[in-house]
């Protein structure tokens, strides 16, 4: 049967994830849907992999998407015919340590609040419904009863069977070889199958779902698919007499994960130090193929194995498998629309949770490809994230030798990937660096994190409580509280805007007006069309025709991605500035007294008071000065071309020494914003949160007469808020939050934190987190009792919708 020449969406690749697809757009209603597999369908990494299927995701979103996965496919074989072997078995996590103790009860806190069904068991319990296991170390665990398994080759299936019947058309052993684009778009893919026909299909979508494949078809899309394969291993027993029906164990202390599959057991591994495949790319003919053996690689798992689950050292192995499963430098997987293409599609690099992600990845892309809009938050797979250098072969060698081991590796808060570091460095790192940093990496970049004292290890003492450097942090925060402190944010992202129509273009994108004088610094969102938060930035307008937009340093790609995306014919230049120009920010009380002694010009009120921009001399050079702070106290950001940074440091730590001058690190700029309530994109605003319910209504301008999102906030208005963003301070000055951590409300949980610090100076774990209102004012909201579960305790917590520190910003006005 020949191809279709025209469709409204080609996919490429056959696994479970563009099966998902396809059958997810044909329930859409996108009967011109045509999937293209190079071999067979499954024959890359679906029809080898473990087929576990978990509820339990790091954030709501991806929850709520493995949730959907399980639904979807406890009802696939009844649609189609196809047995997908589905079982709700159960699943069951064991912890070893203290620590991964501690982590479990986070989870299933965690889970409460997601509305997961999770039980927090101990050692007769576990062994109650794990009789094979030795129970020897462990300290308890989790049990999730609603978790399964499954024949992935065989859910894949069903869901092309479903695309088919919906009228998608389904070709294997047909490759597609290259593609015609014209500007952004791609118009054409071509294809050749191993009969010797070729063809072209016009096509309004292209969805790379290509697997381990996906850096390469990337490439030919003109898109940046970071992902590398890497060996995966698992073993299979011998029959074993009498076995029967288990949960799914995973002891990640020990990097195994245990299934009972038709009366034999599998053990397979997420261990330290993977192996790399293909690097120079993967063979032509691949299809269905195992890797060669390492049983030396292997070994230590197994030897942990066979004590923790003895029944293995009696049985013999029927199957010893190495197969290769595609990872990601962050260990999430990429879905949505690429960066630089208006019509191409991403959906892959699913970090061996393929199976259990599939049905929702599909769903939620689909979704979003129908409406032209995320059906909700999807920041943390989004492939905007996706930064271009990391597609570079050696550094994703490096960094995926890692990113298999994270999986079951402690997952301590602050947790600092250690391969492929050092590769973007701010013009201050060596100072920095000679000051006692100790360097994290966001996007690339080594960021100052901390500062180590004198004879102190500089490097991080991971737990769940106070870290090795809460103290070293908490005298950071003091310094900028009560004296004067500088840190490096020369990450962050800068983005020129410029030319005739600047304005008009910027008042479309922002919710607030840019019609300002120039040296006017504009703190503002970008909206969508429901009123959700895309992006959260400071606007300086530099002239009559160029601004400067700035954005955190994780989103500087996905905000100009935004801003390109929404340009349309205007006369605008849009310029990625950020390498151009270091940034130090001097903050605290002192802020003032250090700058007049390095730079003749004025920094009073009168001359440059809070929100406004002026070029500078400073020492020998010369800078620009923003007035503007994330930490809620006096201060500057000093902003230098990169020619002079390294004299504009020293003449400032210089002079700053009489002042106390303190070096300061990320971690204390979180500390300090938590406290003055200011909010952290993609934690406590993301696309799906309103810009009014998240307390950002000042930043709106809806006099302006059109930008996208006001018909959403004046909606909102009229109909009033259904939530609202608190800040909570919990009354034990001991426990710690980070994010996710459930809320209570009299008893009852309504929510959980977005994001969670120490506040030094408030004396306490600070959290944000959303509360359902609907029908309430702002004092019945506040006269509630409100608790935060923390770790499975239930700690009082102080609310307020002002915030706790300085309510009235007065401190930042000085």
């Amino acid at each position: 049967m020949p191809l279709p020449t025209q469709a409204r969406a080609v996919i490429i690749g056959g696994g479970v994830i563009g099966c998902s697809v396809a059958y997810h757009l044909t329930k859409l209603g996108w009967t011109d849907v045509v999937l293209l597999e190079r071999k067979q369908l499954t024959s890359g990494t679906t029809w080898h992999a473990a087929g576990l299927i978990a509820q339990l995701r790091a954030t709501a979103n991806m929850t709520r998407l493995a949730k959907y996965s399980q639904e979807l496919y406890g009802n696939l074989e009844a649609e189609t015919g196809v047995a997908t072997g589905f079982k709700r078995v159960g699943s069951i996590t064991v912890a070893l340590t203290a620590e991964r103790h501690e982590e479990l009860r986070r989870q299933a806190a965690m889970a409460r609040a997601f509305g997961v069904e999770i039980d927090e068991i101990d050692v007769a319990e576990i062994k109650s419904k794990y009789a094979h296991l030795n129970t020897d170390g462990v300290l308890g665990g989790v049990y999730l009863p609603k978790d399964g398994q499954g024949d992935p080759a065989n859910i894949a299936l069903a869901m092309a069977k479903g695309a088919r019947q919906g009228g998608a058309t389904v070709a294997e052993r047909t490759k597609a070889t290259r593609v015609t684009t014209v500007g952004e778009r791609i118009t054409q893919v071509h294809w050749e199958a191993e009969d010797g026909t070729s063809g072209t299909i016009d096509a309004d979508h292209v969805v790379n779902c290509a697997g381990m494949w996906g850096r390469e078809v990337g490439r030919m899309l003109g898109t940046d698919v970071p992902l590398q394969a890497c060996e995966h291993f698992y073993i299979v027993s011998e029959p074993i007499a009498g076995l029967t029906q288990l949960p799914v164990l995973r002891v990640p202390d020990e990097c195994a994960y245990y299934k009972e599959d038709a009366g034999k057991m599998m053990l397979g591994a997420f261990e330290p130090g993977a192996k790399p495949w293909a690097l120079n790319g993967i063979p032509k003919d691949f299809e269905f193929d195992q890797l060669p053996e390492d049983f030396d690689h292997f070994e230590p798992i197994l030897e942990n194995a066979v004590h923790r689950m003895p029944m293995l050292g009696e049985a013999g192995i029927h199957t010893f498998f190495n197969g290769p499963e595609s990872f990601t430098p962050d260990n999430a997987y990429y879905m949505g629309l690429c960066p630089g293409r208006e019509n191409v599609w991403v959906a892959a690099g699913f970090n061996s949770i393929g199976i259990q992600s599939a049905g929702g990845a599909g769903m939620a892309l689909a979704q979003w490809m129908n409406d032209g809009e995320k059906p909700f938050d999807l920041g943390d797979v989004d492939i905007a994230r996706a930064q271009g250098f990391q597609t570079n072969t050696s550094y994703l060698a490096a960094r995926v030798s890692e990113t298999l081991g994270l999986l079951y590796d402690d997952h301590f808060p602050f947790k600092q990937k250690v391969t492929a570091r050092g590769l973007r460095r701010s013009p201050f790192h060596d100072r920095l660096a000679d000051g006692g940093a100790v360097f994290g990496e966001l996007a690339g970049w080594e960021r100052a994190n901390w500062f180590a004292r004198e004879g102190q290890e500089r490097e991080y003492r991971y737990s769940w409580g106070r870290q090795n450097w809460f103290d070293n942090s908490a005298e950071e925060h003091r310094a900028i509280r009560e004296n004067v402190g500088m840190y490096d944010m020369s990450s962050f992202g800068k983005l020129r805007v410029e030319g005739r129509d600047a304005e008009a273009f910027l008042n479309h994108v922002c919710g607030a007006d840019m019609s300002v004088p120039a040296g006017k610094i504009v703190y503002t969102q970008f909206l969508n069309s429901r009123g959700g938060i895309e992006a959260d930035v400071t606007v300086t307008r530099l002239s009559e025709t160029a601004y400067l937009v700035v954005t955190p340093a994780a989103t500087r790609r996905a905000d100009e991605t935004w801003l390109r995306r929404h340009l349309g014919d205007r006369n605008v230049v849009i310029t990625d500035v950020t390498a151009a120009e270091g940034v130090l920010a001097v903050m605290g009380p002192k802020a003032r007294e250090v700058l007049q002694a390095v730079s003749p010009n004025d920094f009073s009120n009168t001359v440059n008071p809070f929100g406004t921009a002026q070029e500078i001399e400073i020492g020998m050079g010369r800078a620009r000065v923003h007035r503007v702070t994330y930490v809620g106290e006096l201060g500057w950001e000093v902003y230098v071309g990169a020619d002079m940074a390294g004299h504009v440091f020293d003449t400032i730590h210089t002079a700053g020494q009489e002042f106390g001058l303190k070096l300061c690190g990320m971690h204390v700029m979180d500390s300090c914003r938590a406290e003055k309530a200011f909010r952290h994109f993609g934690h406590d605003i993301t696309c799906e949160d309103h810009v009014l319910e998240a307390g950002l209504g000042f930043a709106v301008k809806t006099a302006k007469t059109h930008f996208i999102g006001r018909d959403a906030v004046l909606a909102k208005k009229e109909t009033g808020l259904e939530k609202r963003l608190l800040q909570f301070q919990l009354q034990d000055p001991e426990p710690l939050v980070y994010h996710n951590e459930p809320i209570l409300r009299d008893g009852q949980i309504v929510g959980y934190l977005s994001s969670g610090a120490y506040g030094h100076t408030l004396g306490g774990a600070i959290g944000l987190g959303y509360v359902p209102c609907k029908g309430e004012t702002a004092q019945d909201v506040l006269a509630s009792s409100y608790e935060i579960d923390v770790a499975g305790t239930r700690v009082k917590a102080t609310p307020s919708l002002k915030p706790l520190y300085d309510p009235k910003s007065e401190r930042v006005k000085l």
